[in-house]
């Protein structure tokens, strides 16, 4: 479906982005939220780049779905857009500190970008596979997809700012659970942009496999050639690949 260039661009950004969230947590003071890395002494360019890496694999990934499928991922390539956007405005408007008492407005901005970021990746990924037929690489995405999901909302539960944090002492393991969200996004980009590599792989063995003609032999009159329904039956498993 894809070109390779949107894989290899998607498959990058993401890897960029990885190694820096990495580079902060290995070198700098532990922080409770990978955003609040921004506000300690090197932590602002690596948390910069990171969000606009995964904002960019994003975006190539939603521009190889307009060049292969334009009509069939719409819903996919808007989702990848507001994650792209929600990551910009993440790195633009920094968080507010810990131990503020009153939340700024650019504080407000980051969250909500935050929370538009966390949500649109799992549902583009299930729009993205859904319809799908069972194989593999479908499966991966649906998976990923609910994993994600599911990391998500045991991030919701625990965040201090819920009700229910206090009832599971959220407090002791919501930062883990947001990077835990952050890395299954991230697995599921790749995971997105692999499949749609490989049904452009599978298009590509379709297209070139090469019909065998039965031998030739006077043809009744009135009758098609001996070749058409070979090269017919090859079209259909054409076909069958390409919704596989």
């Amino acid at each position: 479906m894809i070109p390779r260039w949107s894989l290899w661009a998607t498959a990058g950004g993401t890897a960029a982005s990885a190694a820096a969230l990495a580079w902060t947590e290995l070198t700098l003071p532990a922080q409770p939220l990978i955003s609040d890395y921004a506000l300690v002494a090197g932590g602002l360019v690596p948390v910069l780049v990171g969000m606009l890496a995964l904002a960019g694999a994003c975006l190539s990934l939603a521009y190889g779905l307009v060049v292969a499928d334009p009509a069939r991922t719409a819903a996919t390539r808007v989702l990848l857009l507001a994650g792209a956007a929600g990551l910009m405005l993440s790195a633009v408007f920094p968080t507010d500190p810990g131990s503020s008492q009153i939340g700024t407005l650019a504080g407000e901005i980051h969250r909500w970008a935050a929370a538009v970021v966390f949500t649109a990746l799992p549902v583009a990924g299930w729009t993205f596979a859904r319809g799908r037929a069972g194989a593999a690489r479908w499966n991966a995405v649906r998976a990923m997809s609910v994993t994600a999901g599911l990391t998500l909302a045991a991030y919701l539960a625990a965040h201090p700012a819920t009700v229910t944090s206090p009832l599971i002492n959220g407090v002791a393991y919501y930062g883990p659970l947001e990077r835990a969200v952050v890395l299954a996004e991230m697995v599921l980009l790749v995971t997105m942009a692999v499949a749609a590599a490989a049904g452009r792989r599978v298009s590509a063995r379709a297209e070139s496999a090469p019909a065998h003609s039965a031998p030739a032999s006077p043809a009744p009159a009135g009758s098609a050639p001996a070749g058409s329904a070979t090269v017919g039956d090859a079209s259909a498993e054409g076909a069958s690949e390409l919704a596989a």
